[in-house]
């Protein structure tokens, strides 16, 4: 399927949908606790369902209704999946699954599409057997799934290079679970803000940490806490936000982008000061939720950019980069490239191919901004957020921009064409 986008403005009010990240964390917490939790404004999206179908696989429940989730948890009584756990695309629900593992007595296979069976999980299956678990690769020579993991973990201590962060919410998370306390040493944190989200779920449930550096590269967690069922709302994702706020900023747009919560810990947020660094009038409104852009301001470049905590940010920034007049800069790109695909070289050679001027050097990407775009056929590489900002980034080219296999947006923002067109983008998709 493609993706059709032309220069257009937005107008009105978009609500953003509710945050992937927070609502995985909900759904496998909730089938980790005694009793049965309500999670309100949870995301149905393909990878928050490949978490859903997982939590069914170790013995809860979930009932789906509009708007909420119904989960009865498993707690105590964890069984061992009668068939391979399949995760999808989603690299969160992957390790957090492995570590779920680990808390039953028995074998559990973890795969996932051919994505997630590129994915780096080697790091994940050293902590666990660190932990006491039996935990190996089943493809000599690859460093990803499928994964065969065998608990139960006796706890002790496991040791991360700290290069992506769920594997080190994973084991938080199972660790409370499990029979024995459980220390993680990181050696350099990174998307500090996804550890705090775990935390402060796993608070929400009822467990909490023993111990937590200032820094991020110690904790402790007492094993043999109980989770216990909660009623819950996910907040708006700041992920998601991103995309229709590149689309207002870049064109003559007026857009009130409403379900967002600027107190929440999602790392994402940062993107709107980042914007608004660059020029973009963005006015926030805390009390409501409400972000108002009045778009196609000139955009301003000299901005050195971390990605550290941030590195899904990437594809959209970058289509904002090539907006702005001058020099932007990404630093902190190692993870970015662990994603679903390279998006360093994957937006490097897509937004080249639409005329702008990009260089990589070292752990650098430089985007060099205020060279108008041309609209050209690109390809989405079956990434949910590069096909989104290819997809935006038409609205602020010359002439018509295709992107191939844009339905895998769907991935963590169902609905997303459609409720961009319902402010005017006018986005068409053709099965051609």
């Amino acid at each position: 399927m493609y993706s059709i986008s032309t220069k257009q403005s937005l107008q009105g009010d978009l609500t953003i949908p509710g945050s992937k990240s927070h609502t995985i964390r909900a759904a496998l917490m909730a089938a980790l606790a005694e009793g049965t939790s309500v999670i309100h404004n949870p995301l149905a999206s393909e990878d928050c369902l490949s978490a859903v179908r997982a939590a069914r696989t170790f013995g809860a429940e979930v009932i789906e209704e509009k708007g909420r989730w119904i989960v009865t948890g498993f707690g105590s009584r964890i069984k061992v999946p009668d068939d391979v756990v399949d995760c999808g695309n989603s690299g969160t629900t992957t390790v957090f699954v492995m570590a779920l593992a680990a808390l039953c007595q028995g074998y559990t296979v973890v795969t996932g599409d051919y994505q997630i069976r590129r994915r780096p999980v080697l790091q994940m299956v050293d902590a666990l057997r660190e932990l006491g678990a039996e935990a190996f690769l089943t493809r000599p020579g690859q460093d990803a799934p499928p994964a065969v993991i065998g608990g139960v973990m006796k706890g002790g201590t496991a040791h991360f290079p700290g290069l992506t962060s769920p594997v080190i919410s994973a084991v938080l998370m199972a660790g409370a679970a499990g029979p024995a306390d459980v220390t993680v040493e990181v050696a350099e944190p990174r998307e500090v803000p996804y550890i705090q989200m775990t935390i402060g779920w796993m608070r929400r449930y009822g467990v909490t940490l023993a111990e937590q550096s200032p820094d991020y590269r110690h904790f402790r967690v007492a094993g043999g806490q109980t989770y216990r069922a909660v009623e819950s709302t996910v907040p708006g994702d700041w992920s998601a936000a991103a995309f229709p706020l590149v689309a207002a900023v870049c064109t003559p747009s007026e857009l009130a982008v409403s379900g967002v919560d600027l107190a929440d810990v999602q790392g994402d947020k940062a993107v709107v000061d980042h914007l608004i660094s660059m020029g973009a009038d963005i006015t926030k409104d805390a009390s409501g939720g409400v972000l108002l852009v009045r778009g196609g301001k000139s955009l301003k470049g000299g901005a050195v950019i971390s990605l550290k905590d941030i590195p899904d940010a990437l594809p959209a920034l970058s289509a904002a980069a090539c907006y702005a007049r001058g020099d932007t800069v990404f630093t902190g790109l190692a993870h970015v490239r662990l994603k679903e695909t390279d998006r360093v070289a994957v937006m490097e050679r897509e937004l080249t191919k639409l005329g702008a001027w990009i260089e990589t050097t070292g752990d650098a990407l430089i985007v060099h901004g205020g060279i108008p775009l041309t609209g050209a056929e690109v390809e989405s590489h079956n990434d949910h957020r590069v096909a989104m900002a290819l997809t935006v980034a038409g609205l602020f080219s010359q002439g018509t921009t295709r992107v191939k296999d844009a339905e895998c947006a769907a991935v963590s923002f169902p609905g997303f064409f459609e409720l961009m067109n319902s402010a005017g983008a006018h986005i068409d998709i053709s099965g051609e």
